[in-house]
């Protein structure tokens, strides 16, 4: 848009420059052509007079001499024809076909226009001047002039205008950016703002300054809108977060209970009796995972805290060897990730001790920052990966697997929250791949 903006203006001042500087150039040079034909046709009259006495004398000597030093002078060449078109005096080398001129002296008319002289040409201008009076023509004055003088001028004047529009159009593209920046100065703000917002940078906002007042309105509006669906963003994860928290102890009071009437149950209402204690595990596990993504959510994370994988990954290998799995970690002793790349670990390798057949595999990595968590399980589906990281996601062939769906969906807050990627990828021959990449602020191991 800026360019745009700088070229239209740019070529509204070329065309503008153009309007004035070219007729100028062209009109001085034809005011510079006019000069010259006055100042060569009162010499070429002065020789025609010449030329008349000499017929009348029948002595040519003092005009040959007078048109010699003439050309000696200027560099131009004369010639004196008679009425028979013989040669009666020449000076100078006279080029060029000279018999429209001779014709039009002939005819007693005088030489009334030159071609217009430029910096290239023409080098030589002819002019022609009957000689006598009225109708007694006795000859006719040849004169081919040099235009070096005029040329110089010509030239002279076309680069003093050229310079001119140059520094013209020069100072017309400065101004013509700084209007075009000065225009879309809050729509670029407001361009950084949305994409600062869209990467989770909720509080950002518009700078309100210079730019047209229709715009610098917007910028004010765009930020009361963002002000306003911050703050029901804000309310709706204060509400979510404080919902999971009191909602923790009454659901940790309702289990005791139901524990403490075990011993007065029948035998019938057994199964009863473990299906509705499953169900209040399940409830208290959403409970607790959405207060976390509460908490993830509303920055409550330790972002630049490192902490070290493998203390974690030797918990996970007890957990595993239970469920007859195989944790296959190649990670230094020494190796340290952010807090919320650790805990993303953890959320990667609780989902596939869940999902992973016992016999299978699941393999850790970390490797230029970027940590890997494959397993050998049935995996997912294209659409299924594009899908998992949404709340409450649950693939149709695990609908039986315990769960609350947010797993992924906090992993991802986790990874924005401290500026990594997260990806989710299909293992060879089969499985799943969980990729956290480091971003500028997630640091290297």
């Amino acid at each position: 848009m800026n360019f745009r903006l700088v070229v239209t203006f740019t070529t509204l001042i070329v065309f503008l420059i153009a309007a004035l500087a070219v007729p100028l150039g062209l009109f001085y040079a034809s005011h510079r052509t006019n000069r010259l034909l006055l100042d060569r046709r009162a010499d070429a009259t002065r020789f025609a007079e010449l030329a008349d006495q000499s017929a009348r004398d029948a002595d040519h000597s003092a005009l040959s001499a007078e048109i010699e030093r003439y050309s000696e002078l200027y560099g131009a060449a004369v010639r004196v024809l008679g009425r028979d078109r013989t040669v009666l005096a020449e000076a100078g080398r006279m080029s060029g076909d000279t018999a429209a001129a001779t014709r039009l002296a002939l005819s007693g008319r005088t030489t009334e226009e030159l071609p217009v002289i430029g910096p290239l040409g023409p080098e030589t201008v002819l002019l022609a001047e009957p000689a006598g009076r009225d109708a007694q023509l006795s000859g006719v004055v040849l004169l081919r002039a040099r235009t070096d003088a005029a040329r110089a001028d010509v030239t002279l004047v076309w680069g003093a205008l050229a310079a001119g529009a140059l520094v013209a159009l020069a100072y017309a593209v400065l101004a013509a950016r700084r209007l075009a920046r000065w225009v879309l100065r809050p729509v670029t703000e407001l361009d950084r703002t949305t994409r600062a917002i869209a990467e989770g940078q909720l509080d950002a906002r518009a700078s309100p300054g210079n730019g047209p007042s229709e715009l610098r309105r917007l910028e004010e509006r765009f930020n009361a809108m963002a002000d306003a669906v911050s703050g029901a963003l804000e309310r709706q994860r204060a509400f979510v977060a404080d919902a999971s928290h009191e909602l923790r102890t009454p659901l940790t009071v309702l289990s005791l209970r139901l524990e403490n009437l075990e011993p007065h149950l029948r035998e019938a209402g057994s199964a009863e009796y473990e299906e509705a204690l499953a169900e209040l595990d399940r409830l208290a596990l959403l409970v607790e995972d959405l207060l976390a993504l509460a908490r993830v959510e509303a920055g409550a994370v330790a972002v630049t805290t490192r902490t070290a994988l493998a203390p974690r990954l030797a918990g996970w290998r007890e957990v595993y060897a239970a469920r007859g799995l195989t944790l296959d970690a190649a990670v230094p002793e020494t190796a340290a990730v952010p807090e919320p790349v650790a805990r993303i670990a953890d959320i990667a390798l609780d989902n596939a001790q869940k999902f992973v057949p016992a016999g299978g595999t699941v393999t850790v990595t970390l490797d230029d920052g970027v940590l890997r968590v494959a397993d050998d399980g049935p995996g997912l589906g294209e659409e299924e990966r594009a899908e998992a990281r949404g709340r409450f996601w649950r693939s149709g062939s695990h609908a039986n697997v315990p769960g609350s769906g947010l797993g992924l969906a906090i992993a991802t807050e986790l990874a924005r929250a401290c500026g990594a990627t997260l990806s989710l990828l299909p293992a060879d021959p089969r499985g799943l791949v969980v990729e956290v990449r480091p971003g500028r602020s997630a640091g290297q191991p």
